[in-house]
């Protein structure tokens, strides 16, 4: 039998056994991929994945032996090879952007129909970041909730308008920054960003509004704004929310870095 080579490898590491075959049984309903390996916990999708070096890792986030984030640790050094998409019931935004910082490509929930969990796939062999609606909506919704605004650039593309009907899908461009490469510092310096540039990112990251980072530094509102349309114009974004997501993945906060490599609990 002659195997296609263009073919989307994949392994499937989840300890749920009816989880797994309903799994396989849908990607096999495509021909675009193919099965090259399943994990019932992580020390197995940890082996696999460095065994067959898959297009794309499909992980749970818990796990028996070794939990979806100790997987994530470990497989750094791979992350700009093997594209992995978290599989959940639920998470918290904590641990979302843990799975961001450690290198994960998309984030899919269990309950996702199949052409949502297809897309995503196709999205990260794009080199595209494939996040579900409930982590946007919280992001959207911590930074609604600061009564943010941005400044005269970003007005058209205010955090409000965007309809997350269903995802959102960000262009990384590059292979994706883990926590084990580069720090804030180097990331910062790559887009001119100035070190009281850099403080205000963290912020928007954290959710501030212009009026906290304003009296936290001691500057004006105004001058917050300014700070906001160049750090802006300096990374390409056209607001808030893009500025926090792209914070997200280029590690451009050190702050956020601590706070989300932190326990787990």
């Amino acid at each position: 039998m002659t195997i296609n080579r263009n073919l989307i490898r994949i392994v499937i590491a989840d300890d749920h056994p009816m989880f797994r075959d309903g799994l396989r049984a849908m990607l096999q309903e495509s021909e675009n991929f193919r099965i090259v390996g399943e994990a019932a916990n992580g020390s197995e999708a940890l082996t696999l994945t460095r065994q067959t070096m898959p297009d794309v890792l499909l992980l749970d986030v818990s796990m028996p032996v070794m939990t979806g984030f100790d997987v994530l640790r470990e497989l750094a050094p791979l992350m700009h090879t093997v594209r992995c998409i978290l599989l959940t019931a639920s998470i918290e935004r904590p641990q979302a952007l843990l799975a961001l910082q450690l290198g994960v490509r998309g984030i899919v929930s269990k309950d996702a129909a199949s052409q949502i969990l297809f897309k995503s796939i196709h999205c990260v062999m794009d080199d595209q970041i494939w996040i579900g609606r409930d982590f946007v909506r919280d992001l959207v919704g911590k930074l609604q909730s600061a009564n943010l605004k941005p400044g005269p650039r970003a007005e058209e593309s205010d955090v409000a308008k965007p309809s997350f009907n269903e995802l959102v899908i960000i262009d990384r461009g590059k292979a994706p920054p883990t926590a084990e490469t580069q720090r804030a510092s180097g990331n910062t310096a790559k887009f001119g960003l100035t070190n009281r540039e850099r403080d205000i990112v963290t912020a928007i990251v954290d959710g501030q509004s212009n009026r906290d980072i304003a009296l936290t530094y001691g500057i004006s509102e105004y001058t917050v704004k300014h700070h906001l349309t160049r750090i802006f114009d300096k990374v390409g974004v056209f607001s808030r929310l893009e500025l926090a997501m792209f914070a997200i993945h280029h590690e451009l906060s050190p702050n956020q870095i601590r706070a989300t490599t932190g326990p787990q609990g």
